[in-house]
């Protein structure tokens, strides 16, 4: 497949791995890439030398190209933007913010800026400060999130901008890619789906989770506290919600390294599983390269159905 996103990322297929803390190994990073798509170390609070150390590393797993996800509230970040400039990384993705300050820098070493947006606003903002492109992520994503559903947001992302809109947010299959394609968009981020996967290091408790949810089964939690985020629903999140209504100090301390918890230790009584809805969509883990030729194979599916169906209505 051909299209503005596979052309300016260098990729196969307009798939983009999700930037997420603790989850986005090089590893799995690596497992992307090396299938078509675009693999992202998330680089969520690491400090210069653990970046540099998780960079060597894919480099050593892949020869394609790859994505480093920054954190803007990161107390890092300004240190971590320096070391993807020295070591070329092809692409930078950003969450949690306003990467303004950090953009003609990047241009300047020829790398790919593509942005996580929230509204239709931020989205033209990002466009006139020379991103190249953007990602529309819904509130159906796992791990933080704004309140317009994908459907919506990717519809006026894609009105407002010229340049190239990944949509993400739910997405896990070839049926919400077409979906997405349909609103104008050109790329698909799925994060959650990838968890569910071989090559992930995410601990078992959590991909079992994942296979075992309906899509139902998350809950917002944060959103007293100004950073609302989306968790598989587990005993340890019901009672951050309760708290959230008593002691919000309380529910703020045993938030701090949940997220690590749930992937790195799989603790189900104190971490935080970070998962989209479409976690009720994934019934069985796979490896990396299968899952990138279903979602493509059920895309093209789909859409072969959709010019059928517009044939007929023609006759």
């Amino acid at each position: 497949m051909k299209n503005r996103v596979c052309e300016l990322l260098n990729i196969e297929y307009p798939i983009i791995m999700g930037g997420m803390s603790w989850a986005g190994t090089p590893r799995l990073a690596a497992a992307v890439s090396n299938a078509g798509g675009l693999g992202i170390i998330g680089s969520g609070a690491m400090k210069r030398e653990h970046l540099k150390e998780a960079i060597d590393k894919i480099r050593t797993l892949t020869n394609k190209p790859f994505g480093v996800n920054i954190i803007l509230v990161s107390p890092y970040a300004d240190e971590l933007i320096d070391l993807v400039i020295e070591e070329r990384v092809p692409v930078v993705t950003f969450g949690a913010g306003n990467p303004s300050k950090y953009m003609s820098r990047l241009k300047e070493a020829g790398i790919k800026v593509i942005p996580v947006v929230a509204s239709d606003n931020m989205a033209r903002m990002m466009e006139r400060i020379g991103a190249d492109g953007v990602i529309a992520e819904g509130t159906e994503s796992g791990g933080h999130i704004g309140e317009v559903t994908t459907l919506v947001l990717v519809n006026a992302v894609c009105k407002a901008v010229s340049i190239p809109v990944i949509a993400a947010g739910g997405i896990a299959d070839g049926r919400a890619m077409a979906a997405m394609f349909a609103l104008g968009a050109e790329g698909i981020q799925m994060g959650t789906r990838f968890i569910a996967s071989a090559e992930a290091d995410t601990h078992e408790n959590f991909k079992k989770l994942i296979i075992k949810s309906t899509i139902r089964d998350t809950i917002v939690t944060g959103a007293p506290l100004g950073h609302p985020a989306r968790v598989i629903e587990t005993r340890f999140a019901k009672k951050v919600r309760e708290l959230e209504t008593k002691n919000l100090q309380e529910a703020e301390e045993i938030l701090v390294g949940s997220l690590r918890k749930a992937v790195v230790d799989g603790n189900i009584e104190e971490g935080s599983f970070m998962a989209g809805q479409c976690a009720g969509l994934i019934n069985e883990i796979k490896p990396v390269e299968e899952i990138i030729k279903e979602v493509m194979e059920e895309f093209y599916t789909t859409i072969a159905k959709l010019c059928n169906a517009l044939r007929e209505w023609k006759k």
